[in-house]
């Protein structure tokens, strides 16, 4: 889960299906398509997505494609998060409930196989569901053995980084959640208040209407798809860079938009 800085990383909050502000985003950071259709960048820097790049937006399949084909170009990276890994068990056969805007990922699946047909949809969710399974819980980016960052979707405990298993992939999908409300939202913890150290702790998860920054932790979920921003933090640089959303995709206003009530 550590992987090189070398040339520079550009760490990509929550997409979730806003496919057409994320590659807004990444022409607005000097990412170009070459020949095989994939987006370089000139300089040599590479993508790391946050997860949730599917549900509650109008383009899953194409978000999702775009990871699958980068991150086997090794062009891009990606960790797990809690809609990511929803989709991969329900691709895998559990018995999942798809809401919240996961429903959306099988409606465009359902399109999907009327224009391409049973096999290419059963080959694609295959590697949907492989690419999905095998998102770590959090990277680390490394400059010449000195590690630098922590990407991890709703966040991480010092004592975690580094390590692995059902307890900590948990912990880095959901973040520190302490029951729920009378709404059914989840109560959170501010876990960022514990954290420190010079590591930097990048996440997302949380919309806030900007980041917040709080003992060496950057929140980059500016929720893009409820007609917020998508946000790209640059890692040397510390440069955050922003494509406002088009529209709110996620039909939730007033109090019940998370970028709104704030």
């Amino acid at each position: 889960m550590r992987i090189e800085l070398e040339y520079g990383i550009d760490i990509i909050g929550d997409i979730h299906a806003c496919f057409d502000e994320f590659i807004t985003l990444l022409k607005q950071l000097g990412y170009s398509q070459n020949n095989q259709g994939l987006y370089v960048h000139p300089e040599g820097r590479k993508i790391l997505s946050l997860g949730d790049i599917s549900s509650r937006g109008p383009y899953s399949l194409k978000t999702m494609e775009f990871f699958l084909r980068h991150i086997d170009a090794k062009l891009a990276y990606m960790i797990d998060s809690n809609h990511g890994w929803k989709i991969a068990r329900w691709l895998d056969g559990c018995n999942v409930k798809l809401t919240h805007g996961d429903e959306k990922v099988e409606e465009e699946l359902v399109q999907y196989e009327k224009k391409h047909g049973e096999q290419q949809t059963r080959d694609l969710k295959g590697r949907l569901k492989k690419m999905l399974m095998a998102a770590p819980s959090h990277y680390i980016i490394s400059d010449e053995g000195q590690d630098c960052v922590v990407c991890a979707h709703a966040g991480i405990k010092d004592e975690y980084i580094g390590k692995e298993n059902s307890r900590i992939k948990d912990f880095c999908r959901y973040g520190d959640v302490a029951g729920f409300d009378e709404r059914g939202k989840p109560i959170r913890k501010d876990w960022f208040n514990h954290h420190k150290g010079e590591l930097i702790i990048v996440w997302g998860h949380d919309p806030k209407r900007e980041p917040l920054i709080v003992n060496n932790t950057i929140n980059i979920d500016q929720g893009v798809v409820f007609g917020g921003k998508l946000t790209c933090y640059r890692y040397p640089e510390k440069e955050f860079v922003y494509v406002r959303a088009s529209k709110n995709y996620s039909g939730r206003v007033g109090q019940d938009n998370p970028i709104e009530k704030e």
